[in-house]
């Protein structure tokens, strides 16, 4: 139960840190940060896939570790079961909401193809901290329920490691999963995909040589480099402004968008 509580307490603490990435990744363009404020959401995301690492997962190893060492019998055992079953049904409905908005953004793919390809750090966190939650309450119930019916204390040890190790590879999971977008990944490859196909059907572009995104949180920039088929300066001009406005209407997520043209004869 100390585990369990001590990484509900880390849970509400890492929704918070979430909320402060998601208001600062909302800041402007700045003379120091040209490109905006969007990539602090994967900063806090990472925080927070430490702290899960740290103060849930190695906290509830130590934990076990010390009742391995020091057995000590159930008090109010049928006390902490209530509250195990009102914690696990309130966790269900927190995943359900979650999975929910995921259902918006997932499109056809699969929960784990998402969860790998998706740039959507706080959904992906939430994601992972539901999931660990539900496991860690599942083997927190158990143990007890084992320890209550065994008289063994072993149990309860044993459950607070396993909650331990369950926190630990969520985390690391979670870490794994941010650090590409810390770093500087691309959008999403259908989003790719989409924008090269789209480019390809505008007037005056007859080929597209190379295509780079970036992802900044909810938005991403796009450098493109195209052929244009064009007849004069003028003429040239007015086909880039006419795919450039098309692109973004089309894509309202590109906050930067940098068109570099090359004209064939």
């Amino acid at each position: 139960m100390l585990a369990e509580a001590i990484h509900s307490y880390a849970d509400c603490g890492n929704q918070g840190l979430l909320l402060w990435g998601l208001r600062q990744a909302k800041r402007p363009p700045s003379p120091d940060y040209p490109l905006g404020w969007g990539k602090a959401v994967y900063f806090w995301s990472f925080i927070v896939a430490l702290v899960l690492f740290s103060l849930g997962g190695l906290f509830s190893l130590y934990e076990g570790w010390h009742k391995l060492a020091e057995p000590e019998p159930l008090k109010h055992a049928w006390v902490a079961v209530g509250v195990l079953v009102f914690a696990l049904a309130a966790e269900t409905v927190s995943l359900r909401a979650c999975l929910h908005e995921i259902g918006k953004v997932q499109g056809d793919k699969t929960l784990w193809r998402w969860f790998r390809e998706s740039r959507h750090s706080d959904l992906v966190v939430i994601l992972g901290e539901d999931l660990a939650a539900l496991l860690g309450l599942a083997l927190a119930l158990l143990a007890i329920l084992l320890t209550i019916y065994s008289g063994n204390p072993l149990w309860d040890a044993l459950g607070s490691i396993a909650i331990g190790a369950v926190l630990i590879v969520v985390a690391t999971g979670l870490a794994v999963q941010i650090h590409g977008l810390l770093i500087g990944q691309s959008a999403a490859p259908e989003a790719e995909a989409r924008l090269r196909e789209f480019l390809l059907k505008q007037d005056g572009v007859e080929k597209v040589y190379r295509l780079i995104t970036l992802q900044l949180g909810t938005s991403f920039m796009v450098a493109v480099k195209v052929r244009m088929r064009a007849t004069g300066v003028d003429d040239l001009i007015a086909a880039i402004n006419r795919a450039e406005a098309a692109t973004r209407a089309e894509f309202p997520e590109i906050q930067w968008l940098f068109f570099e043209p090359d004209v064939t004869d």
